[in-house]
């Protein structure tokens, strides 16, 4: 059994609790199909800040902004794998978005789901401050208006409770399970992190570019029941 499918009948199970299952279960389908950028809505990048080369989807960086997902979702799993291509590289995931960017931060808002290349503390430092470490491996935060409740606070985010993450030119991957304002975060694995209670339940996966080159692969997602059915 793939590791995939061994996850999604832990939800499943987690879902329906002792009810029996009638219908097929849910299966796992690539959002980002290896070729071009079917299924992705450019928003607020240029025409070439994202492009595809060799099976991998290639952000630019440039300029600051995010490419969304053709449609909504609500309860799901999310398997994507990533790698910062530059010393102290920024990105993220954003879930449940409204995929609508804030005219300043040019972001729009739902829960992030940080991508940081290991660098980014000591490139970051301030006045001989250095962040700290658990910006870089997985922090989960509300975005633009969305409030959550951390399971690991630092401040009003979550960080993660291991360090996981790998470096430049090394792939990562994550895991990500959302479910009625729920989300946990495995990296490279092992579940770090987790946010709960948050302000917005559905809505666009969003990439974001900001300001690094970063590539992506093995983008999947395995949608499950929405939360309106499983109270029924």
């Amino acid at each position: 059994m793939t590791r995939y499918r061994l996850l999604a009948l832990l939800v499943m199970l987690l879902l329906v609790g002792h009810r029996a299952i009638a219908v097929p279960g849910p299966e796992f389908r690539d959002l980002f199909n290896g070729r071009n950028l079917a299924g992705w809505v450019n928003v607020n990048t240029a025409a070439d800040t994202w492009r595809v080369k060799d099976g991998r989807l290639i952000c630019s960086g440039h300029p600051i902004g995010v490419m969304r997902s053709e449609k909504q979702y609500e309860n799901f799993l999310l398997h994507i794998e990533w790698m910062h291509m530059e010393p102290g590289g920024n990105s993220g995931v954003f879930i449940w978005s409204n995929a609508e960017p804030n005219s300043e931060s040019r972001l729009p808002n739902g829960v992030e789901v940080q991508m940081l290349e290991l660098d980014w503390p000591k490139l970051n430092t301030r006045n001989g401050v250095v962040p700290p470490i658990a910006y870089v491996h997985g922090e989960l935060f509300g975005v633009g208006g969305v409030k959550t409740v951390p399971d690991n606070p630092r401040g009003e985010r979550s960080m993660s409770i291991e360090n996981r993450a790998k470096g430049r030119g090394e792939w990562n991957v994550y895991d990500v399970v959302a479910v009625d304002g729920v989300v946990k975060l495995a990296v490279n694995g092992v579940f770090v992190n987790g946010i709960s209670k948050t302000t917005r339940k559905k809505g666009y996966l969003c990439l974001e570019s900001e300001g690094a080159e970063i590539h992506f692969r093995n983008i999947r997602l395995l949608e499950l029941p929405p939360s309106s059915d499983q109270a029924k």
